[in-house]
């Protein structure tokens, strides 16, 4: 029976463990379900929806880490280390770890920052240091971005000064384009404004009529105008392309001239 009762004990000592990470597991998995459940409702719109599922990410990772750490104490403990004074020792480390890992500390402060803030949140459009895209990825240490051409920029959350978020409000999105300078400035714009039925028409994602800023510039090749079309950040790109598109076919149907550079070339002989 001692022999037993010996054998029994080094047994116990290698399943706790084991015990207390399943645990760890299902508290866990249980925490994420009332989360989800909780977060898996009707948003009055996408950007609160947005907000809502960036801060419950936050919070699920948060506690993931407390679990570990509680289970990693257990689990020493079982093992008959000195936790109490491990933990006496944690404020003294602590200092010194902070001392080391300055930037990391500012990170997890500005990521905090951002959240609380509402400064920006996964799937929005922003501007960073000169580049801009959609935020794919918020932590509290670092936020990715990404471009239309597939580019991710990692940027620590303490190197962010200033952010242009473009989806707080709605968005303009603008084209230059350039006519002839013998062109009736007249027929030019009602030029313009016919394409704004056949915009709305052809592309659904089209609601607004175009708007015409005016003459910007007198540039040596031609008179440049200013046009544009509210919309949403998500289509903002879309719609300048289409608008670019559209405005130089309907330009053409017109007869308006869209000047462009000209090399003449002379065979001398």
């Amino acid at each position: 029976m001692k022999y037993f009762d010996k054998y029994a004990d080094q047994i116990f000592k290698l399943i706790n463990p084991i015990v207390a990470i399943i645990i760890g597991m299902i508290v866990y998995e249980i925490i994420r379900k009332i989360i989800e459940k909780t977060t898996n409702k009707q948003f009055k719109n996408a950007h609160q929806e947005k907000r809502v599922k960036t801060i419950s990410r936050h919070i699920l990772n948060i506690i993931k880490y407390i679990i570990v750490v509680i289970i990693a104490i257990a689990i020493l403990a079982n093992f008959g280390v000195n936790v109490t004074s491990i933990l006496a020792g944690l404020g003294i480390t602590a200092a010194l770890i902070g001392l080391a890992f300055q930037d990391l500390a500012k990170d997890l402060i500005a990521g905090v920052s951002i959240i609380l803030e509402d400064q920006y949140e996964i799937g929005d459009t922003v501007e960073i240091n000169g580049f801009l895209g959609e935020v794919v990825a918020l932590g509290l240490r670092t936020t990715r971005l990404k471009n239309y051409k597939g580019q991710t920029l990692i940027i620590a959350n303490h190197s962010i000064t200033e952010v242009i978020n473009y989806n707080l409000a709605k968005n303009f999105a603008a084209v230059d384009i350039s006519v002839a300078y013998e062109s009736d400035l007249d027929k030019v714009e009602e030029s313009i404004e016919e394409l704004s039925d056949i915009l709305k028409e052809k592309y659904p994602k089209i609601k607004k009529d175009i708007r015409i800023l005016g003459v910007t510039e007198l540039e040596s090749s031609g008179i440049i105008y200013r046009v544009g079309i509210e919309t949403v950040t998500d289509d903002y790109f879309y719609v300048q392309r289409i608008l670019r598109k559209e405005l130089k076919k309907k330009f053409d149907k017109d007869k308006i001239k869209i000047p462009y550079q000209q090399v003449e070339v002379h065979n001398g002989k």
